[in-house]
């Protein structure tokens, strides 16, 4: 195995064991048996063929299972869940396969709702099985019962590897943000099969895995919808061009179908070929949902966008699905989520969003990143110190022009590795780097890059919410400005919503001890919030209604690389 953590990964905490992609050797590559033994087998008892297979896998640590050329991909779980009742068949008797058997493909042909790939599940295969099944019932001759072993084999991997799917997505987060740092759910997969063939509850049993976030359930429902879209035909492109509204055109009609079927346009009783009110309020309900400029016109920008192919829309909700596969339970009853493809922030209390702000995000070369922390406390009247970053490819560049004059003129302190404030005249620039031990530091004030408030919930990234000097960015519709950090339009609105239950800080006497950029004050939050940096390109409002954001970082095409893999095998 190569020391690069795949893509594509099965393994969902320590549950599943993902097999390396050594070569199998030739009696794993059989099914554990030696050339001529299947004709044997074929007399023994299901559970003794189940347990040769699985005895008969290589493998240091676990068993390399190879079932009618398809790996077996849950090496540690399957192996366990079959020990513990003696190896004896979960979904197959003598006779073929069971009820159960039946209601675990049904459920398997329906991953697609949930925007997976049925055919990761062996389905090929086990239809290939059934088949055979079927065709010694017609024939009246009993059914091969080293067939049925390998059915049973492959079903239970199915339930285990489309569990472990449901429950933590099908790619690991870390190897699409390295700095993932959210707790992913778990379940015991083998409890869960146990008791669904107990129950007889297959299909029930595996819903429970499913993300219960609001807007995970809200994106399956946009998946069918435009799914159902592409089946009535899609959508007709529209020429792109200016249309505006009261103008007359042939391409006002193209313009109404368009906007109909993703319930942009309601009640279409108007002349079809004329722009009229109906038509605008449409394009600008397009515009919001698209984050374009919101001016009602049907330019080229916006029908450049209305152009983009259905099957790209559809592939967009399918990854942002995988995306809360990755979440942990619970968010928690508090939070702050801010979506940094949508440039927004939310805070969030007991499933109802409380308040909402535009943010500014990470330039494309210095990225947002994706985590969860904890928010304890804010700063009032920050300083800032020049991350080493910032210093070596911003600053320096200035400061060697004039260091005393631009250290001056933006209120900047030169201060020793103790702490000490030195003199700038006394530092060769020439020799400073982003990695010396010298500290600059900005005083507070209206020049100050993190403006009257910072929010902290200390992490490794240096990434926080904060104030900004920069108040005219947040009208243009991408807001990538920042050096990583999250710039917050209402700055102040939020400081006093965090803090409701300290009456000590009201909103009078926040903006007061802000208003003259006076001594830097820490202030403890009264609860602390969850915080989630989160990357949304889709997502589905209570309402139904439908957002696309542009890929601003160009993740949707890495994790879409990602599911695109098959389950690792040899």
């Amino acid at each position: 195995m190569t020391g690069k953590t795949p893509l594509r990964t099965t393994i969902v905490l320590l549950l599943l064991a993902i097999a390396s992609p050594a070569a199998v050797p030739r009696a794993a590559a059989q099914g554990g048996a030696a050339p001529g033994a299947e004709e044997r087998d074929g007399a023994r008892p299901i559970h003794e063929i189940i347990r040769t297979r699985i005895e008969s896998g290589s493998g240091a640590v676990a068993p390399i299972i190879v079932v009618r050329d398809e790996r077996i991909h849950s090496r540690t779980e399957l192996p366990r869940f079959y020990e513990s009742r003696g190896f004896m068949p979960a979904w197959v008797t003598d006779d073929g396969p069971t009820a159960a058997a039946d209601s675990l493909v049904r459920t398997v042909q329906q991953a697609d709702d949930e925007g997976l790939e049925p055919q990761d599940y062996h389905l090929r295969r086990i239809r290939a099985v059934y088949a055979e099944a079927r065709r010694a019932r017609r024939a009246n001759t009993v059914v091969d019962r080293t067939r049925l072993a390998d059915l049973d084999l492959l079903l239970t991997d199915a339930f285990l590897l489309y569990g472990a799917h449901l429950v933590g997505g099908v790619v690991n987060p870390v190897t699409i943000h390295p700095e993932w740092n959210a707790s992913r759910r778990e379940a015991d997969l083998v409890a869960l099969l146990d008791s669904a063939l107990t129950s007889g509850a297959i299909g029930g049993a595996l819903q429970t895995l499913l993300p219960r976030h609001p807007g995970y359930g809200r994106l399956r429902g946009a998946l069918a919808r435009y799914r159902a879209i592409a089946a009535q035909g899609g959508w007709p492109e529209v020429r792109a061009g200016t249309l505006r509204p009261g103008s007359r055109s042939p391409e006002v009609e193209l313009l109404r179908r368009r906007l109909a079927p993703a319930g942009d346009l309601g009640q279409d009783d108007g002349p079809p070929d004329v722009y009229d009110a109906g038509v605008e309020a449409a394009v600008r309900q397009f515009q919001r949902r698209h984050n374009l400029e919101v001016d009602g016109i049907a330019g080229v920008a916006t029908t450049t966008v209305m152009n983009t192919p259905l099957e790209d829309r559809v592939r967009a909700v399918v990854l942002n699905m995988e995306r809360w596969r990755w979440l942990p339970r619970d968010l928690g009853q508090r939070h702050v989520l801010v979506n940094i493809a949508g440039f927004d922030l939310d805070v969030v209390e007991n499933d109802s969003v409380v308040f909402s702000t535009r943010v500014m995000v990470g330039q494309r070369y210095r990225k947002t990143p994706v985590f969860s922390d904890r928010m304890t406390y804010m700063v009032l009247n920050p300083t800032w110190t020049i991350p080493p970053n910032i210093l070596e490819q911003d600053k320096l560049p200035l400061i060697r022009q004039d260091p005393a004059g631009y250290l001056r003129a933006n209120r900047v302190r030169v201060l020793a590795p103790d702490g000490r404030e030195m003199d700038p005249g006394s530092v060769n620039w020439a020799t400073v780097t982003g990695t010396t031990r010298l500290r600059l530091r900005m005083d507070p004030g209206p020049e100050n890059p993190l403006g009257r408030v910072k929010f902290m919930f200390p992490n490794p990234h240096h990434v926080y919410l904060h104030d900004t000097p920069g108040r005219e960015l947040f009208d243009r519709t991408r807001r990538a400005f920042s050096s990583g950090c999250i710039r917050v339009e209402r700055p102040l609105e939020l400081a006093a919503l965090l803090l409701r239950g300290d009456a000590r800080w009201t909103p009078d006497r926040i903006g007061a001890v802000v208003s003259g950029g006076g001594v830097e004050q820490t202030v403890q939050l009264p609860r602390p919030y969850m915080v989630h940096l989160l990357y949304w390109t889709a997502w589905a409002e209570p309402d139904g209604t439908i957002h696309f954001r542009d890929d601003i970082y160009e993740r949707d095409a890495v994790l879409e690389e990602a599911l695109r893999l098959p389950p690792p095998s040899s």
